[in-house]
């Protein structure tokens, strides 16, 4: 199994807040989903760097098994990989809280829980791209 992308995941209660820290560091907004009448969830990149916030509420409102503890008491990760079946196989025995799922954003996707509680999404893209622009291996 090879790791292309592995990037972590803020949960917060507001994502409009934490934007201009990363922005005075030169990062840029790759991708954004509003959720309501604000951000849900944004993709900020600089160079190779990536880091992901998503809000609790939007958490709650896309994958219900995962909102609250520990998604909210880790840093979840979001890993991309070339081959999610294959990461699946390799981490039998451990805790599966979403097996498969499709997204709208185009990933099929693999939630585990880590050794030690954290959530970590592995994703899967088509050939036709990456979810934060390039995908490095």
């Amino acid at each position: 199994m090879s790791v292309k992308k592995l990037t972590p995941v803020m949960v917060v209660d507001a994502i409009e807040p934490c934007l201009d820290f990363w922005k005075r560091l030169g990062f840029a907004v790759i991708a954004e989903v509003p959720h309501g009448d604000a951000l849900g969830f944004v993709i900020l990149g600089k160079g190779g760097a990536e880091l992901m916030y998503q809000t609790k509420a939007s958490v709650a409102a896309d994958v219900p098994d995962i909102a609250g503890a520990p998604y909210a008491e880790h840093t979840p990760l979001f890993v991309e990989v070339h081959d999610v079946a294959a990461v699946r196989k390799a981490l039998k025995g451990f805790e599966l809280i979403v097996p498969e799922r499709k997204t709208f954003y185009g990933a099929t996707e693999t939630i585990v829980r880590g050794p030690a509680g954290q959530v970590v999404t592995f994703a899967q893209f088509a050939a036709t791209g990456d979810v934060g622009g390039e995908g490095g291996d």
